[in-house]
């Protein structure tokens, strides 16, 4: 089964802090020795990545359609060799839709865009790249990052769980549609997990007292990178995907046989 351990180059979108950070520096350490190329907003840590031996690139996941293209075809163009990428970057927000006047739908549509359609469209503009990668023979990889919360909502983000719910539903078909072409979607579901990803919240002081440590989360995402398997979800998350996710990827594949059966 083809595994992160094959690739030899992997990009991480949303890399200079938390899950992405993280991940990109275990990635770099793994035997096999991969570039490692981190993107994210905040120059100043991007500099910090790039004394530590990683390969750097300014980039706003929030950008518009042509923005998202230019930074895809940079970024193919410099690193002809790219054959991974991680989907890391993403925002939360609580809304409380008891009080409507109070949910700022600039933030909704921030949400929606930087947790899904952003990701699906950087997915779509990456995608003749690694098809041509895997036509080699080299195995590629699309790895979104998506949550325990995609599963089981948790009804203080809605808007939050149900980008994440998109994204899921989306790499289950997407990983059906690749199943031949030797591009591999391997979707990892972090639970409540140490991360910045709270803080304008004012919520990490008290979600410290039962956030997963990032290293711990760290350790157990490598371990279902290093084998392959198509969902790597964690602690919470697995126990949410055992009870209601477990078989929706075999129905999937079956509906999808079918599908093809009638239509040729």
């Amino acid at each position: 089964m083809p595994n992160i351990s094959d690739s030899k180059c992997i990009l991480v979108v949303g890399a200079t802090a938390g899950i992405g950070r993280a991940l990109a520096a275990s990635l770099k350490a793994l035997p096999s020795k991969p570039k490692v190329i981190v993107t994210g907003r905040r120059q100043e840590r991007l500099d910090e990545l790039a004394k530590q031996g990683f390969e750097t690139v300014k980039a706003d996941v929030n950008a518009d359609r042509a923005g998202l293209k230019q930074f895809v075809d940079s970024v193919v163009s410099k690193y002809p060799d790219l054959d991974s990428v991680i989907f890391s970057a993403g925002i939360q927000h609580e809304f409380d839709f008891t009080k409507p006047e109070s949910v700022n739908l600039d933030n909704l549509a921030d949400e929606l865009n930087t947790n899904y359609l952003a990701i699906v469209t950087m997915i779509t503009y990456f995608l003749p790249h690694l098809l041509k990668v895997a036509s080699t023979g080299q195995p590629a990889f699309i790895m979104p990052i998506t949550s325990g919360l995609a599963i089981v909502p948790g009804p203080w983000v809605p808007c939050y769980c149900a980008t994440k719910a998109a994204l899921h539903s989306y790499s289950i078909s997407l990983n059906e549609q690749l199943l031949d072409t030797g591009v591999h979607v391997i979707e990892i579901m972090p639970p409540l997990v140490e991360s910045e990803l709270h803080d304008h919240q004012g919520k990490s002081p008290s979600l410290s007292k039962v956030w997963m440590p990032l290293d711990e989360f760290t350790n157990k995402a490598m371990e279902g990178l290093k084998r392959g398997d198509t969902f790597v979800p964690i602690g919470m998350a697995a126990q949410g995907f055992e009870k209601f996710e477990k078989g929706k990827a075999e129905a999937s594949h079956g509906a999808f046989m079918n599908m093809k059966k009638v239509t040729g």
